[in-house]
């Protein structure tokens, strides 16, 4: 293991921040995976994943079995990570302006279209190379803003290069679920057997530019773009979504750390016998049949679903209690589907999104993620 230190802008005079980051294998051997956890900094199930994952790499690397370069970064967000209000962890959205640590991300693709028009050619291979340096070029010339977008910056740069693209993150009650590309359905379908999701949830554009789809949609993107040039798609990416904030345990850690192991050597990043893939718990189904459970009025939440639930359209999801008058208001199923997340609040304000239940038909457009 190689370890190294990307020196960020200081919060404050004297308040400097780093990102550690983890390499394993050779530098430059492919394929390239990139894995980083707790972007959302107080999203800690990923962290211990990424611990006990680390674990697992340093003995294969020893044993030799690390035939590509696996990039680790196990701790993503040193900002989030020190934020605390009334002793609260807010790792999610930075404090000195409100953004969301996970959006905002830069689109590249039309200055990379413009900077590599006119130079692709008929060997996909080549162009996947041209892309990747046009890409790494125009991720340099960005100039951020403020010290979140210089995080955003170096991590978008150690990540976009890769193969592949492990985000760890995790909602608040949650059954295992994961985020992808569309087009990236099929590379992420071992994973999503391998680590028990419940949901396998697709989509071009979810909007606001998330980190994983910084990675990946260039990709998409660009191919369209250039349909008479053959364009491999050169960075599958996705969103791994561990459960809920209070599951972390060395049990679910070590799971996590072992579905990556044996999803990796699929991918040939690890020397080994092809594990078994267990049958997968769901299919994949599109971002935009995921629906929001809304709360209907102000009061005590009482969840009468669990997590992992299938529920139908119109089953009662929770009952939203008035602690002044006793009226009950019944919260209720958008469509048929798995409730696959819910809030770890048990009191309501109306319109608040309760809960996230994954449907079938596509009934949602716009932006498609939660704040």
């Amino acid at each position: 293991m190689r370890t190294e230190q990307i020196a960020l802008a200081p919060l404050a005079p004297g308040a400097d921040l780093s990102l550690t980051v983890q390499r394993f294998g050779g530098q430059g051997a492919r394929p390239r995976i990139y894995v980083q956890a707790s972007l959302h900094a107080d999203e800690i199930p990923g962290m211990i994943a990424a611990h006990h994952l680390r674990e697992r790499l340093v003995a294969l690397e020893n044993e030799g079995r690390i035939t590509g370069e696996i990039v680790l970064v196990p701790s993503a967000n040193p900002i989030g990570l020190a934020q605390r209000v009334l002793g609260d962890h807010i790792g999610r959205f930075n404090l000195s302006d409100g953004i969301n640590f996970n959006r905002g991300y830069p689109d590249l693709v039309p200055k990379v279209a413009d900077r590599i028009d006119g130079k692709l050619t008929g060997d996909g291979d080549a162009n996947v190379r041209l892309i990747r340096e046009a890409l790494q070029a125009e991720l340099e010339a960005w100039e951020p803003a403020n010290p979140a977008e210089v995080m955003k910056k170096a991590l978008l740069g150690l990540a976009q290069g890769a193969d592949i693209v492990l985000d760890m993150h995790c909602d608040s009650e949650a059954v295992v679920h994961l985020y992808t590309h569309t087009r990236s359905e099929e590379a992420f379908a071992p994973l999503s057997g391998l680590i028990g999701a419940h949901a396998y949830l697709l989509a071009d554009v979810s909007g606001d530019e998330p980190f994983d789809e910084a990675c990946s949609r260039p990709w998409a993107e660009l191919a369209d773009r250039f349909p008479d040039h053959p364009i491999p798609f050169g960075c599958h990416s996705t969103t791994l979504e561990f459960r809920g904030e209070r599951d972390v345990s060395h049990e679910t850690g070590r799971a996590d750390a072992a579905a990556i192991v044996d999803y990796l050597i699929l991918r040939g990043a690890i020397a080994g016998e092809a594990p078994q893939v267990p049958e997968a718990l769901c299919q994949a189904t599109p971002l935009a049949a995921s629906e929001p459970v809304q709360a209907p009025a102000y009061g005590i939440l009482v969840f009468k679903a669990n997590i992992g639930d299938r529920v139908r359209e119109g089953d009662v999801i929770a009952d939203v209690i008035d602690p002044l008058t006793g009226a009950l208001a019944e919260a209720k199923a958008p469509c048929d589907g798995v409730m696959f997340a819910r809030i770890a609040q048990r009191f309501a304000t109306k319109g608040m999104r309760l809960a996230k239940v994954a449907g079938i038909e596509a009934r949602r457009t716009g932006k498609l993620l939660s704040a």
